[in-house]
Order: structure tokens, then sequence, then C-alpha cells
């Protein structure tokens, strides 16, 4: 092998204190017989359980550990910015810090990768060990996001994924946005596949899902779905809002005009008549943004190179 890195393992942690050394471990057996040369990039992701403490005695066992560590918890997805920024690796393996992910999983992941000649390859905890009501509530996330976005991945959230380079370079990571790399990879061309993996009980430490989690990634579902249909035309989507309520707006005045017109008062209608200019008002501004949108695209983008699928020839 080149003396390049070739992999770069990918942990964010928060407050996993007591798994941080037996991952590693699991990690250097994983990848003891595999003629790789590889980094293993910890972002401490503001931990108050001495979990950094542990990171840097680690660091000091074997060089090719680096850590970056957060003042505050920033999320996952900030954790996953900067370790993805700071790598080198020609491909990325994300796993989640709490020793549910199998690090044995890589060469499958990586063959399934050459393979199928895929860009990422997402695991898919079939037979989950997690308590009941996270597994249905993960459920139905995931089958609203396949559906909304349409692309067909059961599980979305899995921390255990292989990502080549150019993957994590040109996909924004910001907010939740973790919990859609497959559908945020797809929307930039990126062929996706997933591979069952193996899935263990969490021993020790305490799981990180919640409601307001939850709720956030709902929000976050809403800006994927904007990007993915409008990123480059978003006039089509203000511009369309704008024209229908412009022609509510004008249909409400022209019916109290004709009304008017036919000798009737308009005084008793003058909500309806409210609502008719309201209606106008927001439509032309509407269809304003949707054209103030596409002079910024067109501003920020007339010198952009799009960037062409492996492998072709120019």
């Amino acid at each position: 092998m080149s003396e390049l890195i070739a992999l770069s393992v990918v942990i964010p942690v928060c407050n996993e204190k007591d798994n941080i050394r037996l991952l590693y471990q699991e990690i250097s057996a994983a990848l003891k017989n595999e003629n790789v040369n590889y980094e293993i990039l910890f972002v401490d992701d503001g931990s108050t359980d001495g979990t950094t403490a542990e990171l840097k005695a680690l660091q000091k066992e074997d060089a090719r550990i680096h850590i970056d560590v957060f003042r505050k918890n920033f999320g996952k997805s900030a954790a996953l910015a900067q370790a993805f920024q700071r790598s080198k690796g020609q491909y990325l393996l994300t796993l989640d810090g709490d020793l549910q992910d199998d690090p044995l999983e890589f060469p499958r992941l990586l063959l399934a990768l050459k393979n199928q000649d895929a860009d990422i390859v997402c695991g898919w905890k079939k037979t989950r060990r997690d308590p009941f009501s996270k597994i249905i509530s993960s459920r139905l996330f995931n089958w609203g996001v396949s559906w909304l976005t349409g692309v067909r991945v059961h599980d979305f959230n899995c921390g255990i994924k292989l990502l080549r380079r150019e993957v994590a370079e040109e996909i924004p990571m910001y907010g939740e946005l973790h919990r859609f790399i497959p559908a945020l990879a797809a929307w930039k061309g990126f062929r996706v596949i997933e591979k069952p993996v193996h899935h263990r009980p969490r021993k020790f430490g305490q799981s990180k899902f919640g409601i307001r989690r939850f709720h956030a990634g709902i929000v976050d579902l809403i800006t994927v779905l904007f990007l993915m249909r409008f990123e480059r035309k978003p006039s089509h989507l203000f511009s369309a809002v704008g024209l229908l309520m412009t022609l509510s707006g004008t249909a409400i005045c022209s019916h109290l005009f004709v009304l008017k017109l036919l000798g009737h008062t308009v005084a008793p209608r003058y909500p309806y008549l409210a609502v008719g200019v309201v209606f106008l008002m927001l439509g032309v501004q509407f269809i304003f943004f949707g054209l103030l949108s596409e002079m910024m695209i067109y501003s920020f983008k007339r010198h952009e190179i799009i960037p062409l699928k492996k492998n072709s020839d120019v």
C-alpha cells in the first residue's frame, strides 16, 4: 500500500468514557490484518465525564489517533463536519462511540463499495438491539424519509457508513443533517447502497436519543427536501406560491368589483376584501423573492464547474 492514508475512521463522541478504549481496541483488531494505512479521528462533542482525558491517554499510545475537542456540545453533524475536514483518507468510515457499531464490518463494506461501483455504503441495522420505543420511532422516521426523498434506504441514521472522500467533501453537514447523509449524497449524484450490519446492545453510557432530537430531525428533513428539489431553482417554489396567491387575490378582488358594478354594497364584505388584498401583496412579494433568489444563484454559480462522474472520458 502507498504511504498515503487510505482510511480515516471518524468517531464523534459525547460522554462515552467507558466505551472509548474498548472501541479503539476493536478498531485496531479489525484493521490489524488489513493491508491498509489508517487514522482514527475522535471528535469530543463537549463531554463532561472524563472522555477527553481518556482520549488524550490513547493518543499517547498511538500516533494514528487525532483528537478535536469542542468547548460545548454542538451536535453530531458539527462533529462529523470537523472530522471530514481534517481527515486525509481516501475512504471514510464513520462509527458511533457507543460500541453498538462493529468495526469488523469494514472489510464487507469496502468490498460492497468496490464491487457495486458505489460511492457510499450505509449500514442497515436489520436486527436492532435497542429499546422497542426507539426501534418503532426510528422505523417510522426512516420510512417517512425514504418516501419523501425517494432514496430507498432502510436505515438513514445508522452510525456505520463507508464513504469515498469526494462524498464527504460535497455534502453539507450542519444542524441534524447527519441523519440524511444518504439522501444528501444521492442529491449530489452519488451512488448509494446499503448493507446489513451487526448491531449490538449498549453496555455503557446513555443513549442520546430523545424527543428533542426527533423534532430537530423533522425540521431538518424540510431543509433536505427543499435542497433536493429547489436548490438550483428556488424560484420554482417561491414563484409558484406567489402566482397562486396572486391569482387568488385577483379572483377575490374581481368578484367584489363585479358585485359593486351590479349595485351591491361592498361594506359588509370588507374582511373578504382584506383577504384579497393581502393575497395580492404576498403573491407579488413571493414572486419577487423567487426572482431575487435566481439572481443570487446566478451570481454565485455562473462559474461553477459541475463535478463529473468518476472515470468520465472528457
